[in-house]
């Protein structure tokens, strides 16, 4: 089997390959970038896998006009920049120790060594410059029934690295058939194992949390989740029952998958803080919650949410199990359009301070229930 995407022979890539090639050593796509091309996703990183040592693969690349930059010269990785295109090149790897987070690693001289200390058999899967797939430990056919498989023992592999109990839901969700459910064994072994997500920070927690709600459908991954004791461990109080709802009515709209409004949809205590999200994450998030969990109209939610009104309505009807009304879509988009006509200044000097607050409030209420349709001087009038 030969890939057959542009991105193989570009010359900016071939240029990589060349400079490792042509002094002796090996340069195979791996992870990723091979298991997207076979089952026809797009490929945004290019990792490339060698037995030059990262040093050797510095010099390499200034010799060939190249810029290598050392973005993990203690697991062996050199980015390589070639035609403004970065090449992530790895030297082959062994885990000498584990704690559970972190590895230390020694360089090994085979692919099939460096396959062994990878996660899943999917992304274990390799290929040659010219494109011809190389599958050491069965991959290839894992990933042609859409099944997210540890390498070896699953529960060896998880104590490895604990956020390898994330990445197996994500990678279903992403990558899995949802019909024929997830791979028993590790399952069971994240179900086993489900304490040592205490170890992880919270920056890991939440960019796996958010790259797996970014799916097309992460329901059936979220709700094996919850079976297994895991979801509980990074967000505890969340519900994931209003996602699959929310995911049909996104599908019914058109909108695209959002991690923060499907966040919003499963709650929990503290969100922003067990995920550290990032400042303008958690004010969404708390937005889109509170907007969602109100009795407002869609109108007045896009009114008050601008943008961000749809997703409220979407995640209203989620939480109360019931579609939102046909005219909704246009009602949002007719209060984000609204401005309120009264300001501050029309009210003053006869009114100030909360007096003066409590008043525009009010004012603000009566021109939305007009459904924004009364005027300034009716206002008040």
């Amino acid at each position: 089997m030969r890939l057959a995407e542009d991105w193989v022979a570009a010359p900016p890539t071939q240029a990589v390959c060349a400079m490792l090639t042509g002094a002796g050593f090996r340069a195979l796509f791996v992870g990723g970038c091979v298991r997207n091309a076979l089952i026809g996703a797009p490929v945004s990183d290019i990792d490339i896998a060698t037995d030059a040592p990262p040093d050797k693969v510095a010099a390499l690349a200034e010799t060939a006009g190249l810029r290598p930059v050392p973005t993990g010269l203690a697991h062996g990785t050199v980015t390589v920049v070639s035609g403004g295109i970065p090449h992530e090149v790895t030297t082959f790897r062994r885990d000498l120790r584990t704690d559970g987070r972190h590895a230390q690693v020694s360089f090994a001289t085979t692919p099939e060594e460096d396959a062994r200390r990878r996660d899943f058999t999917m992304n274990a899967l390799y290929a040659t410059p010219d494109g011809e797939v190389f599958d050491p430990l069965g991959g290839l056919a894992d990933l042609r029934a859409r099944r997210v498989r540890f390498i070896g023992a699953a529960a060896d592999r998880i104590r490895e690295d604990y956020l390898r109990i994330l990445r197996f839901f994500r990678f279903h969700a992403w990558y899995g058939d949802a019909g024929a459910g997830l791979d028993r064994e590790g399952l069971s072994a994240c179900a086993a194992l489900a304490g040592g997500i205490a170890d992880l920070s919270r920056e890991r927690l939440g960019a796996e949390m958010k790259k797996l709600l970014s799916a097309p459908d992460p329901a059936p991954s979220v709700a094996a989740m919850t079976q297994a004791g895991v979801l509980m461990r990074i967000l505890p109080g969340a519900n994931p029952g209003a996602l699959p709802i929310l995911v049909h009515l996104e599908t019914a709209w058109g909108m695209p998958p959002d991690p923060i409004r499907r966040l919003a949809a499963l709650g929990g205590d503290a969100v922003a803080g067990a995920l550290r999200l990032s400042r303008a994450e958690a004010r969404r998030l708390s937005a889109l919650r509170v907007a969602a969990e109100s009795d407002a109209s869609p109108a007045e939610l896009g009114y008050r949410l601008g943008a961000d009104g749809p997703d409220a309505v979407l995640l209203h009807a989620a939480l109360v199990k019931r579609p939102p009304p046909p005219e909704a879509r246009a009602q949002v988009g007719a209060g984000a359009a609204a401005c309120f006509p009264v300001l501050a200044q029309d009210l003053m000097p006869a009114l100030s301070g909360p007096a003066l607050g409590q008043r525009l409030k009010e004012l603000e209420a009566r021109w939305i229930a007009s459904g924004f349709v009364l005027t300034r001087e009716e206002l008040l009038r």
